[in-house]
């Protein structure tokens, strides 16, 4: 008889995963009534009557394929359900809690207690059950379609309650913020948004060098280069070359992004080899790209007076960076924080914005911005139009001049090894 029961399982199996739910329960019954405390059987049945509504008889099968596989989550998540449809909020709970013991990581059983903390009308603690179980659950590229429509719940739950505690804190402080400088207040606002749930600390992610210690500032403020002043004063004559390069040699912007073929392109798929993020350069890994920069004498001629960032390989970098309209630079990560990032911004239309970490800024022609780009960043232009910006490399004003040997004695030395 062991050998027909088996069989009889598997079938039943097969036709349940082809959708053949009445054969397959026809199926379940006869190993019921060959083998009465079948877990599997008793499960499928069960699961079967609550499927098409049989309430009572659910519950009755969970509670018997409880008893024949009392650890089997599944099983437990499952007659959770059942008595929630009875009304039966105690032994909802009950299971819940059950399943929990067997695996306090069990994402069904996370969202299934958080669900019904949301119903008894307590939003706080709803939110910080959903938000325990987003904190267990893949990646969202992974997310079982069984779940999905419960883990976007759990999100919007989540981001309704961080926006809610975020503006209560942001009311609370006010007063307090408008005292400080500009970019005091702006650190103030990003932790209260850190604590309310609404966003998360961002740090330094360097691809190659990174340097210990230095502080995570998303924009460096002005007064730490003294000759950005002079640069910006002649943004016109930048501007009249970059124009001219646009309309007659259009041709020379290449795309930013140009991985060869069989390399993983990640975050970049949608921009390998397109023109709508392309760039004319003037400088690439510390080279200079001397036809590039005899097409524009003026420009050139002002980048010499920069204290640009000088490391063998990586950089300066100097170029034209040109977003087409209704294009989205992804988020990402810069190479080293021993340099910034410096956008001299030259054609700028409206509904165009940097965001460096938990700042976000719009360009204004003439007005140039500093960041780490080790910082997460993006970058986009909702509208038109064309936006253009000078994007050089700047030593990190933190670093002393031997420290900035150090950087360079030590990238010439990952080369050397390499």
């Amino acid at each position: 008889m062991v050998e027909i029961v088996e069989q009889l399982v598997r079938s039943a199996g097969r036709l349940a995963d082809s959708g053949l739910w009445h054969e397959a329960e026809r199926l379940w019954s006869e190993v019921r009534r060959l083998r009465p405390d079948h877990p599997r059987a008793l499960f499928a049945l069960g699961a079967h009557a609550l499927k098409r509504g049989d309430i009572a008889d659910a519950c009755a099968l969970l509670r018997a394929a409880r008893a024949a596989a009392p650890q089997d989550l599944i099983v437990l998540i499952t007659l959770s359900a059942a008595c929630r449809e009875s009304g039966d909020w105690a032994g909802e709970q009950e299971a819940i809690e059950a399943a929990l013991v067997q695996d306090a990581y069990f994402l069904p059983a996370l969202l299934a207690k958080a669900r019904r903390i949301e119903r008894q009308g307590d939003a706080l603690s709803a939110a910080l059950a959903y938000r325990n179980a987003l904190r267990v659950a893949p990646a969202e590229p992974h997310w079982l379609p069984a779940l999905r429509p419960q883990l976007e719940l759990a999100r919007s739950v989540v981001e309704r309650h961080a926006e809610k505690f975020n503006a209560h804190l942001q009311g609370r402080l006010g007063e307090l913020l408008a005292q400080l400088p500009a970019s005091l207040a702006e650190r103030w606002r990003e932790a209260a948004s850190i604590m309310a749930g609404r966003s998360r600390p961002f740090a330094a992610e360097c691809n190659q060098l990174h340097v210990p210690r230095l502080p995570a500032m998303p924009f460096h403020e002005r007064s730490c280069f003294p000759w950005l002043a002079a640069l910006e004063a002649r943004t016109d004559v930048i501007r009249a070359e970059l124009e001219l390069l646009l309309h007659t040699q259009r041709d020379q912007f290449t795309p930013y992004i140009a991985y060869r073929p069989g390399e993983p392109v990640n975050q970049w798929q949608e921009l390998n080899h397109s023109d709508r993020w392309s760039a004319l350069h003037l400088w690439r890994g510390g080279a200079r790209i001397e036809q590039n920069l005899i097409r524009c004498p003026r420009t050139a001629q002002l980048l010499a007076a920069v204290e640009m960032a000088q490391i063998g390989g990586l950089c300066p970098n100097v170029m034209f960076s040109v977003l087409a309209p209704r294009t989205r630079i992804p988020p990402h990560h810069g190479e080293t924080n021993a340099r910034l990032v410096a956008h001299l911004p030259l054609i700028v239309p409206e509904r165009c914005e940097l965001r460096v970490g938990f700042e976000t800024r719009h360009w204004n022609v003439g007005e140039a911005i500093v960041f780490d780009d080790t910082i997460e960043h993006e970058a986009r232009n909702d509208s038109d139009e064309l936006r253009v910006v000078l994007i050089f490399d700047v030593w990190n004003p933190l670093l002393t001049p031997a420290e900035r040997t150090l950087v360079q004695a030590m990238t010439a030395a990952a080369r050397e090894f390499a």
